[in-house]
């Protein structure tokens, strides 16, 4: 009988209680869930990298400037549904400054979380042409997106990227396109959860893809410019972050304060509309409510409906980082940039214990160390791999959840502590011993 840090008959019962039948289903809150009461039962530390949530101090400058707004009264007063100006002219510079794409202030629409704008994004895509109901997902990708479409009963299609990096997206992606049926193609870029990057070359397929079938692009920029690989944190001179805006004129850049300003609680971040999608009249949009654009329909009566607007002082916060990483004061991907080291710390432990990276490279590059990062082990399943690891006093996701075909976990660098190393160390020696390779 081998022996695991964690009673195995401990491990199932509360899985068993879960009622989860196929534990490479379960969904991130449910690993958290679960390792919180096998921890607290068994007394044993669980080494945490199911969640995506920032482990950092929040920015100081956007603290600062979030303290002196509610000093000034601003809980007392709604925001401006369309957003507080300094943070519309400060995001239309933050776009120009580290993406080096022109977006005029107006369509920089705050909401509470790329979380609400992807949900807002969704509803509004599908309702802009009829027949066109359904988001098409580059995946893998982020669960809950899937889930806000089961919310607002509109339809999904997806394609694991794995198979087709490079010039292979091209006819992958217009296989879809041609059905006639897609609304807006969603992606993250970094990954969620692979930490691939979509090269020059894939986002401009993208662009001119969506401009032939004339698709909206939506893209998910939740881990702004943390390709660590090179130094995207210098405004206003390359590199810049790598955007499909290059390469169509009808797109949506979701921008979060979440991760790169370690803002996460105070739910803030912009959809960034281009001038042309802004000011776009849709036949669908025209049909529901008698008028508007594609920009005026989004916030005047998607968000209203939604939210009534974002937190006023996470906007002056937002407003006041923005404005202080333009200006080259705050240097945001230096703040950020442990991720990385804990990754590349995590990554050999793992590896030296017979583990594989999955997503291991982007177009033959290795891939950058950062948030995120996925493990595979020989002759084991994605959920067989996710329930075993929980023995051993592990929690990660299973990258079934993501829309990845691929077998393997998504593991988080977030919660890591510097003790964790030499634990994780001992074991996985002992994963190893118990499950020989070859």
């Amino acid at each position: 009988m081998e022996s695991t840090p964690i009673s195995k008959d401990l491990v199932n019962s509360v899985i068993d209680k879960f009622q989860i039948a196929d534990f490479s289903k379960a969904t991130i809150r449910e690993v958290k869930a679960i390792a919180a009461k096998v921890e607290a039962e068994s007394g044993v530390e669980f080494i945490k990298m199911e969640m995506g949530v920032p482990g950092l101090a929040p920015s100081s400058v956007g603290v600062s400037a979030e303290i002196e707004a509610l000093r000034q009264g601003v809980a007392s007063l709604y925001p401006d549904i369309n957003g507080i100006p300094q943070l519309k002219s400060e995001a239309s510079r933050f776009v120009k400054a580290f993406i080096n794409v022109d977006i005029k202030a107006e369509g920089c629409v705050p909401v509470t979380g790329s979380m609400q704008g992807t949900f807002a994004s969704f509803l509004t895509c599908c309702q802009c042409v009829p027949g066109r109901d359904t988001i098409l997902f580059i995946d893998p990708g982020f669960p809950v997106q899937k889930q806000q479409l089961v919310v607002m009963g509109y339809k999904c299609e997806t394609f694991d990227v794995y198979e087709f990096r490079g010039e292979k997206l091209h006819d992958k992606l217009e296989s879809y396109l041609q059905k006639g049926n897609i609304a807006a193609i969603v992606y993250s870029n970094p990954n969620n959860p692979s930490w691939i990057c979509l090269k020059e070359q894939e986002l401009r397929t993208i662009g001119e893809l969506a401009t032939k079938y004339d698709t909206i692009v939506l893209e998910d920029l939740a881990y702004f410019a943390m390709d660590f690989r090179q130094d995207l944190g210098k405004p206003f001179q390359p590199p810049y972050q790598p955007t499909v805006a290059r390469y169509t004129d009808y797109y949506a850049l979701l921008i979060s304060g979440s991760k790169a300003f370690s803002y996460a609680g105070q739910r803030i971040g912009v959809v960034c509309i281009s001038d042309k999608l802004y000011h776009r009249s849709y036949p669908g949009l025209t049909q529901r409510y008698g008028g508007g654009t594609y920009g005026t329909v989004f916030v005047h009566r998607v968000l209203y409906a939604l939210s009534s607007g974002t937190s006023h002082s996470a906007q002056h916060a937002l407003a006041a980082m923005f404005k202080a990483a333009s200006d080259g004061q705050y240097n945001f991907i230096e703040e950020v940039k442990v991720y990385g080291e804990r990754a590349h710390k995590l990554k050999e432990i793992f590896l030296r214990h017979g583990f594989r990276l999955v997503y291991d490279n982007d177009l033959g590059e290795p891939i950058a160390d950062g948030f995120y990062f996925t493990i595979g082990y020989p002759g084991m399943t994605s959920g067989e791999l996710a329930k075993e690891l929980m023995y051993y006093g592990v929690s990660a996701i299973s990258l079934v959840t993501t829309g990845s075909h691929q077998q393997g976990l998504r593991a988080c660098t977030s919660f890591i502590k510097e003790y964790q190393y030499e634990q994780l160390d001992e074991r996985m020696a002992l994963f190893a011993k118990n499950h020989p390779v070859g």
